[in-house]
């Protein structure tokens, strides 16, 4: 009877290994970035020869598309606990700001890779596609967390997907800036900068007498 690896599809094991492949250069694209980044040096600090960094991927470009999705696929995910487990619009902040934080400080490299590549797609062409399809998911996950807020608060929000993203956006990429730069207090400014404007996306209360 074939075993459970050899009923396995050619596809699967090549998607495993582009994977595997995948994990290992996003490390040094987070250290070098994408200027500085060759499939000789992605393969030299790395378990796989040149020759077969180059037989998975056809050149860097290819290479690096490959691992920002990667990554930002389990990226995208990371605030659903927020949305699912918060029952207060104080718990969701306390939660979300949290979570802001511990992304900046445990996952710097990878972050300043994808700024890094946000801003090349200006320049690269073959980048764009890519990147604006990231950035259209990464919008989707703020505003599932702007609207489950203005759900728990009881007013609708004054934001568009795209204004929140880019507000919210702007602020984390402040802050990863700062902490790159050792700046000690860039994380903490960032969590109570996220307090004080999440309450500004929503619409103006309405009182009682409805004026």
């Amino acid at each position: 009877m074939p075993t459970k690896e050899a009923r396995r599809a050619p596809a699967d094991k090549y998607d495993e290994r582009r994977n595997q492949l995948a994990e290992s250069a996003l490390q040094t694209l987070g250290e070098l970035g994408y200027a500085r980044t060759s499939l000789r040096e992605i393969a030299n600090n790395s378990a796989f020869s040149h020759g077969v960094v180059h037989y998975y991927f056809s050149d860097k470009l290819e290479l690096i598309i490959y691992c920002v999705r990667y990554y930002k696929a389990r990226c995208v995910t990371r605030y659903d606990a927020v949305v699912a487990e918060s029952t207060t619009p104080e718990e969701l902040l306390d939660a979300f700001a949290a979570k802001l934080v511990e992304t900046v400080q445990e996952e710097a490299a990878m972050h300043r890779l994808w700024y890094d590549l946000r801003t090349q797609s200006m320049f690269e062409e073959k980048l764009r596609e890519a990147v604006l399809m990231i950035d259209a998911t990464l919008e989707d996950m703020i505003w599932r967390i702007v609207t489950r807020y203005a759900e728990l608060s009881g007013r609708p929000t004054s934001m568009t997907p795209h204004a929140a993203y880019g507000v919210l956006d702007g602020l984390f990429q402040q802050a990863l800036l700062g902490h790159l730069t050792g700046s000690a207090d860039a994380v903490d400014a960032m969590a109570a900068q996220v307090h004080a404007l999440m309450p500004l996306m929503l619409a103006p209360a309405v009182d009682a007498a409805g004026g």
